[in-house]
């Protein structure tokens, strides 16, 4: 029997935000070239890091909650559901890179095997092309490696102490890795490359929101009391989620890549970005309730957007300049957000929608036997 699918507005909003940040961030940093957004646009890389907060607790849930039912947790069908969600798409656009020379531009590709093994964000170099690809490498690697571990835990007797000591332990490794690679960075001549190659793209680096995310959702499943109390006050979780950000940005617009913030700033993020998600599943709370217009689509489209929105937008860019618009004036931004969104679409309908409806057909939950699943919010 399929596990059910409840949409919740709040985390649909929450997703379509981090699409946008993220585009926008793309837009300046690949296109512009300049503050064409304002401070939203320079911080809009952490749209990524709410993605992966995002993931953390929405496949956390479905693991935790999988072990807990009576059809207990299957880890093939959950790499089968998860490789069916992510790699079509993937597949499509890594076609384009490396078959069509225009879409990577004049930007150097890494050997085909490390993008398909995922390991492509490891050392990976500034300028290299899908180099927005590094977050989808960390993800793939996060779903390779937690289902393993939470199965692992429960076949070992499943020891909540345990489970969150590791999750502890694993937040400070991330934070003392990056205060040794920032002291080794600081006496490089090239710190920023030294900075996005070893600390920004790295996986034990930039775990913090999946982290958070997998805490959320062990709370959710193996602490109901404290859950139900969390979720009591979903308005004032959103309120002190929003100061944490706001705070985390304020400081990484200040002095992106100090020490002080290198090593703090991405735990705090995911502490706000953790209550932002309270927030967002809290009956009653003003997230959850909110209908943003478009956030539906966004939210179900951004994958798709998030895969081919930086070469459609440079290469439309490229042709636009040619016709006397520049990358600042109003018809060139609007055209291109609005291209990013077509042409995502256009990939969510053609290859991401017909392997979501195999996916339903074949592999309809993440259980090892039949049996009702509690609705999962998506």
């Amino acid at each position: 029997m399929s596990t059910s699918t409840v949409r919740v507005h709040g985390l649909d909003t929450l997703r379509a935000l981090a699409v946008t940040l993220v585009v926008l961030h793309h837009y300046v940093l690949f296109v512009s070239d300049a503050p064409t957004f304002g401070w939203v646009g320079e911080v809009g890389w952490v749209g990524v890091d709410l993605f992966f907060a995002l993931s953390g607790y929405l496949i956390g849930n479905q693991i935790f909650a999988a072990l807990k039912s009576a059809g207990g947790f299957s880890l093939k069908h959950f790499y089968a559901r998860r490789l069916l969600r992510t790699l079509p798409n993937y597949w499509v656009v890594l076609a384009l890179y490396f078959l069509w020379p225009a879409f990577r531009g004049d930007a150097p590709l890494l050997p085909l095997w490390k993008y398909a093994s995922f390991i492509q964000n490891f050392a990976l170099e500034p300028g290299s092309a899908f180099s927005h690809s590094w977050s989808l490498a960390i993800e793939e690697q996060f779903y390779l490696l937690l289902p393993a571990v939470a199965l692992l835990g429960a076949l070992l007797g499943g020891s909540l102490r345990l489970a969150w000591t590791g999750i502890a332990l694993s937040f400070i490794a991330g934070m003392l890795v990056r205060a040794d690679l920032w002291q080794e960075m600081a006496g490089q001549n090239y710190k920023l490359y030294f900075y996005f190659k070893y600390i920004y793209y790295s996986s034990l680096c930039r775990v913090d929101e999946l982290l958070a995310g997998v805490a959320l959702a062990l709370l959710r499943n193996h602490h109901p009391l404290a859950w139900a109390r969390l979720t009591r006050h979903g308005n004032l979780m959103g309120g002190l989620g929003l100061l944490a950000c706001g705070v985390a940005f304020w400081f990484f617009l200040d002095d992106r890549y100090g020490f002080g913030i290198t090593v703090f700033g991405f735990p705090l993020m995911a502490l706000g970005f953790s209550l932002l998600i309270v927030a967002a599943v809290a009956e009653g709370s003003v997230l959850r309730t909110l209908r943003v217009p478009g956030a539906g689509p966004l939210a179900l489209w951004s994958y798709a957007i998030y895969l081919l929105h930086k070469p459609v937008c440079v290469m439309a860019a490229t042709w636009l300049k040619a016709q006397g618009f520049g990358a600042e004036h109003p018809l060139t931004v609007t055209a291109l957000l609005v291209l990013s969104v077509l042409t995502g679409w256009l990939l969510y309908k053609l290859v991401e929608t017909p392997f979501m409806l195999l996916r339903e057909r074949y592999v309809p939950s993440n259980a090892a036997r039949p049996a009702s699943l509690s609705p999962v919010p998506r």
